[in-house]
């Protein structure tokens, strides 16, 4: 049953290139973008950890994990659980942050009443990573054992799997986990700035601390075996700690003004690996987003000298136009970007939402992207990513919404435990590990709407099983959500786009 219930696993490293003769666009006539936006910000209330506030929407949800830390004489209740599974993953977990304060960063001014959930969902993040960090040269990473949780099928008010604690510190480094985390707070500090100060300088002080850490002590958090023995191989580092480090630098520059985190990255560019995987971003590997975020300081003429990063986010936009000649990222016939593993839809959110910062980037400095003897302009960044957008709420060939309570036709067996099984007050005995096997095996559709919940999405072929132990497809996450907040901010701000 194992295999089963894992929790959604990162796609495969290895891009996969075709060329494609045409970029279907999209067929919907309108969206409500805005509904979209408030389900998708909605969905991280269904994730909570902890003790649930009076304001809590998602009502089959309750308290959870009320002693998490215990185990390691520290506080570490709250957080989000990551997927469908009842684990705490700091290092998707930090990235998932990082994303959604970017989103309210760059899209914010769009969200009228959907900018404090925004902020809320942040903050339920944030609150515990400065659990996590509250130790010098120390960051706790995750909380569960996820071979254990894996195989139970179990409500998080219900688990009594082990909540077994796991940390790195000097002598077992984990740079990628740390400086994810780092660059989490930075951008979350941008996001409290004004409303929060305080806390604002809170996390700000936090993430200068555990970045320096991260850089000061080297290494994969998973080559600790300690460490390995719980994340792998569901949040194995698979692209190495370099790009973390750049990331993180990019960030508390964004957040600090301080221009000894530009010379980081112009000291350390090539030797932490800047022009490597340019098509690849998502928890485990930031290189097209530090592109991104890096080239905004030489389009607005801020630091000419990052002239380099502005080629390399060319590059990758170029891989993502099938009318230019470059080597292309996979789309299914239907028009979804494609990699080849598990849960696709973590890369079409991260992607599109690229594709908007940087069209907002080229756009403030008047410039294009320049594919060969083709331009691409900001216009045309906007238009693949709704074109990805309308195609995960129902502009597809399945004429499905991918977002679960949006639409009349969306999934209806995500796997993911509260979800499939009964809620506590409809139900409120407990239900044991091998208790909930009758309700992950059985027929009905799951009992409780996760709202806004993005699920792994079609094969390649634009099919999609609504099959509960299909986790690869029908497990949502996190990581998926986060950057879409972004991306549907901009569309409901723009709504004749």
């Amino acid at each position: 049953m194992s295999s089963l219930l894992s929790s959604a696993q990162r796609a495969s490293g290895d891009t996969f290139y075709v060329n494609e003769e045409s970029y279907p666009q999209s067929t919907s006539a309108h969206h409500d973008y805005r509904e979209a936006l408030s389900k998708c910000i909605m969905f991280f209330e269904g994730q909570r950890s902890g003790k649930l506030p009076a304001n809590q929407r998602i009502k089959w949800r309750k308290d959870s994990a009320l002693r998490d830390g215990v185990a390691a004489n520290v506080d570490l209740v709250g957080g989000y659980y990551d997927a469908g599974d009842n684990i705490k993953f700091g290092f998707p977990l930090a990235f998932t942050t990082t994303m959604l304060s970017w989103s309210v960063i760059e899209f914010g001014r769009f969200m009228d009443n959907e900018l404090q959930n925004a902020k809320t969902s942040i903050r339920w993040a944030t609150d515990y990573l400065l659990k996590a960090t509250a130790h010098p040269d120390t960051v706790y990473v995750q909380v569960g054992n996820a071979n254990a949780d894996h195989n139970c099928w179990e409500r998080p008010e219900d688990m009594d799997t082990p909540r077994s604690v796991y940390k790195i510190n000097k002598d077992s480094p984990g740079s990628d986990v740390a400086a994810e985390t780092a660059a989490a707070l930075a951008a979350a500090s941008i996001v409290f700035q004004t409303s929060d100060p305080g806390y604002s300088q809170v996390l700000l002080r936090t993430a200068i601390r555990v970045f320096g850490f991260a850089d000061k002590y080297r290494g994969a958090y998973s080559d600790s075996q300690t460490v390995r023995a719980g994340v792998c191989p569901f949040y194995c580092d698979f692209d190495g700690y370099q790009d973390e480090l750049l990331w993180g630098a990019a960030w508390l520059h964004k957040a600090t003004k301080n221009h000894s985190y530009i010379n980081y990255i112009q000291i350390n560019g090539k030797t932490l690996g800047a022009d490597e995987n340019i098509n690849e971003f998502g928890w485990d590997n930031k290189h097209a987003g530090i592109n991104v975020l890096v080239s905004k300081e030489f389009l607005l003429g801020k630091v000419a000298s990052l002239e380099t990063y502005r080629g390399y986010a060319d590059d990758f936009i170029c891989s993502l136009m099938p009318e230019t000649s470059d080597e292309h990222v996979s789309y299914t016939p239907g028009g979804l970007i494609y990699k080849p593993g598990g849960s696709n839809m973590q890369h079409v959110t991260a992607i599109s939402f690229l594709l908007l910062a940087y069209a907002n980037y080229l756009g403030h400095s008047s410039q294009v992207v320049r594919c060969g003897s083709i331009q691409v302009t900001p216009s045309r960044l906007r238009t693949a990513a709704k074109r990805q957008v309308d195609y995960i709420l129902g502009d597809n060939p399945l004429k499905l919404s991918y977002m679960v309570g949006y639409g009349p036709r969306f999934p209806q067996y995500i796997h993911h435990r509260g979800s499939s099984l009964p809620s506590v007050t409809e139900y409120p005995k407990h239900i044991t590990c091998k208790g909930g096997s009758q309700f992950f095996f059985n027929k009905n559709p799951n009992p409780n709407l996760l709202v806004g919940a993005v699920v792994g999405g079609p094969d390649n072929k634009d099919q999609y099983p609504d099959n509960r132990p299909n986790f690869r497809q029908s497990e949502p996450t996190t990581y998926i959500n986060a950057p879409l907040v972004g991306a549907l901010a901009f569309f409901s701000g723009h709504p004749e786009f």
